[in-house]
C-alpha cells in the first residue's frame, strides 16, 4: 500500500493544496481537540433529537425523525440503521461515466473537514473512520451526473458514502472494482452509519467546492503559463516591451494588469528590441497585459470564494450546542428546535451558489485565456507577422509540416471550451416536488469548468511547443535570461519538430512543463493557497 508523509490536520479546514494531496495517500489527523468538538455535536444532536430536558418527547429533525425532501412531511423509518438505508437508497440514480478519482478523494477530504467542525451531529467514529480511508488508495466509483447543487451534491455523494460501507464500486490502486472488496484489500472496515450520519455526508456541496478549488488552481496555473509565454514570444519575435510601460498601466488604472505587467516586465528584463518589428503589435502582445490582468481580477473574485466554501460548514440542518458542554448535555431542543443552551437551526447552508458563480466566472477567463494562446499560435506560424519565419514552423515546408496538425487541434480545443463556455449557474429548473425551487447547478458548472481547465493546460503547451520549434526554425534566441531559462527548459522536454512526428505526447509534455515549473513562479505572484507548482497526474 502506498504510504506518505504528508499529513492534513482536521483542526482547520484544508486548503486547495491539500486537496490536491488527497489524489493520492495522505495522513489526516484527528486530535482531541477535533474529537471533542465533534462528540458535543453529537451528544447534542442525541439530546435534541430524544428530547431530554423540558418538554420531553422526542423532537422533529429533519433527516432524523422525518422523510427527505419533498417528502419531509412523512415520518421516518423509526430504526436508525434502517433511516441510513432510507437515505441512500433512492439517491442510487447517478449516470455517465465515473468522476476522476481526484475529485471524488478531494470532495472526501473537504466532507470530512466540514463533518469535524462538530456542528453536523455525526459519530466521532464516522470523522475517524473518513480520516484513515486517505492512508490507503481507495477511491468511491462516483458518476457525473445527478446534481443539482442545490440540497448538496446529494447523488454522487451518496454514492461516496455507500461505497464506504461497501456497497456499489470503487477503485483502489487504480483499479474499479466492488466497493466490499476494495475495502477489505485497504484494510478497511465499512462505514456503520444512523440516519443522521448518512444525511450529514450527502447534503454538502463538497464536490462541488472540490471541483471549483481544483479548477481554480489549474486556471491559475494557465494563467501564470501564459503570462510567461507571452513574454517569450515578444522576446523570440524582437518585441519592443513599452506595451507593458509602467505609467501606461498605471493610466489604465486596472489593479490586475498593473501587477501583471509588472510581473511581466521582470520576466523581460535584459531584453533588447530587433527594431524591426512594426510600430503597434496585434492584440495578442500588445493587450496581454489587460487581457490577463482582467483574468487576475477574476481569479482573485474566486479565491475569495473559494476560501470561504473551504472554511464553511455545508449541511442541514446544524446543530449549535452553546453554552457550557455539561449544560449542552443535559438540555434538549424546545420549541423550534432551540434548547436552554443551544439550538438545532434547519436552513440552507447546502445551497452552492457561490461556487456556481465562481465556477462560471472560471469559465469565462478559461475561454479568453484559450482564445489569447490560440491567437499567439495563429501569429507564430504565419510568416506574414512572425518575422518572416516559415508557414508552420516547418524546417521545408511541403516535405514538412510542423505545427500545422498542432493548430488544427488548437483550434478545436478553442470550439470545444467556447461551447461550453455558457454560464450554469443561473440555468435554474424547479424540482422536487418544488421543494427546490431554485437550483444552483454548482456541480455542472464546477464541472464543467474543470474540463476546460484541462482543454487550457493543452492550449499552454502547443503555444510552448510553437515557441521551441520557432527558435529551432530562426527566430532569434531570448534576449531576456528568464525567457531563456524558459525556451532552454521547453528544449530540454521536448525535441524539435524535425522531421514531421505525432505531436500529442510532446504537447502533454510541455504542457506539463508549465504546470509544474519553478521557472514561472515569482515571489511576488498574488496571494493565493495554490502553489506555483501542480499534481498533475
Amino acid at each position: 500500500m502506498l504510504t506518505t508523509t504528508d499529513t492534513v490536520p482536521l483542526t482547520r479546514p484544508p486548503d486547495s493544496a491539500a486537496l490536491r494531496r488527497a489524489a493520492a495517500p495522505l495522513t489526516v489527523t484527528v486530535d482531541d481537540e477535533v474529537r471533542a468538538r465533534v462528540a458535543r455535536g453529537r451528544r447534542f444532536f442525541h439530546a435534541a433529537r430524544h428530547g431530554n430536558g423540558s418538554g420531553g418527547g422526542e423532537r422533529r429533525i429533519y433527516g432524523a425523525t422525518t422523510g427527505f425532501g419533498a417528502l419531509a412531511g412523512f415520518a421516518g423509518r423509526a430504526d436508525e440503521a434502517d433511516q441510513c438505508d432510507n437515505t441512500l437508497a433512492h439517491l442510487g440514480a447517478g449516470q455517465g461515466p465515473d468522476l476522476p478519482p481526484g475529485i471524488v478523494r478531494a470532495a472526501l477530504l473537504l466532507r470530512t473537514s466540514s463533518l469535524a467542525r462538530g456542528l453536523s451531529g455525526v459519530s466521532v467514529e464516522v470523522v475517524e473512520r473518513l480520516a484513515a480511508m486517505f492512508a490507503t488508495t481507495f477511491c468511491p466509483a462516483v458518476p457525473r451526473y445527478g446534481s443539482v447543487g442545490a440540497s448538496g451534491d446529494l447523488i454522487p455523494l451518496a454514492y461516496a458514502t455507500q461505497a464506504l460501507r461497501g456497497r456499489g464500486h470503487a477503485y483502489l490502486d487504480g483499479r474499479r472494482t466492488e466497493a466490499a472488496a476494495a475495502l477489505a484489500a485497504a484494510g478497511l472496515r465499512p462505514l456503520a452509519l444512523d440516519g443522521r450520519d448518512a444525511l450529514a455526508l450527502v447534503n454538502g456541496t463538497s464536490v462541488t467546492t472540490a471541483a471549483t478549488a481544483l479548477t481554480r488552481d489549474a486556471v491559475r496555473a494557465a494563467h501564470r503559463s501564459l503570462t510567461a509565454l507571452t513574454c517569450l514570444l515578444a522576446d523570440v519575435l524582437g518585441c519592443d516591451p513599452g506595451f507593458l510601460d509602467a505609467d501606461l498601466m498605471r493610466a489604465y488604472g486596472d489593479p490586475g494588469a498593473v501587477d501583471v505587467a509588472a510581473r511581466m516586465r521582470r520576466t523581460l528584463t535584459g531584453t533588447a528590441p530587433s527594431g524591426t518589428r512594426p510600430l503597434q503589435e496585434p492584440y495578442s502582445i500588445r493587450c496581454a497585459p489587460q487581457l490577463l490582468g482582467a483574468a487576475e481580477d477574476a481569479l482573485r473574485y474566486v479565491d475569495g470564494v473559494v476560501a470561504a466554501d473551504l472554511g464553511g460548514v455545508s449541511d442541514n440542518p446544524l446543530f449549535f450546542p452553546g453554552g457550557p458542554e455539561e449544560e449542552a448535555e443535559r438540555d434538549g431542543a424546545e420549541g423550534d428546535g432551540a434548547a436552554a443552551e443551544g439550538k438545532v437551526v434547519h436552513g440552507g447552508n447546502f445551497f452552492g451558489q457561490p461556487a456556481a458563480f465562481a465556477a462560471d466566472v472560471l469559465a469565462s477567463v478559461t475561454a479568453q485565456l484559450g482564445n489569447l494562446a490560440e491567437r499567439q499560435l495563429d501569429l507564430l506560424v504565419d510568416p506574414v507577422r512572425n518575422g518572416g519565419l516559415p508557414p508552420m514552423l516547418a524546417t521545408t515546408p511541403g516535405t514538412q509540416h510542423g505545427l500545422q496538425g498542432v493548430q488544427l487541434a488548437t483550434t478545436a480545443f478553442v470550439a470545444e471550451i467556447r461551447r461550453a463556455a455558457a454560464p450554469a449557474g443561473m440555468q435554474s429548473l424547479p424540482t422536487n416536488l418544488r421543494t427546490q425551487d431554485v437550483v444552483p447547478f454548482g456541480t455542472q458548472a464546477a464541472l464543467r469548468s474543470h474540463d476546460m481547465a484541462e482543454l487550457l493546460g493543452l492550449l499552454c503547451g502547443s503555444l510552448a511547443l510553437g515557441l521551441r520549434q520557432a527558435v529551432y526554425v530562426g527566430a532569434r534566441r531570448p534576449t531576456a535570461p528568464r525567457c531563456a531559462a524558459l525556451l532552454d527548459a521547453l528544449s530540454e522536454a521536448v525535441p524539435p519538430v524535425d522531421p514531421d512526428r505525432p505531436l500529442d505526447a510532446d504537447v502533454r509534455a510541455a504542457a506539463d512543463l508549465l504546470a509544474t515549473s519553478g521557472l514561472l513562479a515569482t515571489s511576488d505572484s498574488p496571494a493565493s493557497d495554490s502553489p506555483a507548482t501542480s499534481d498533475r497526474p
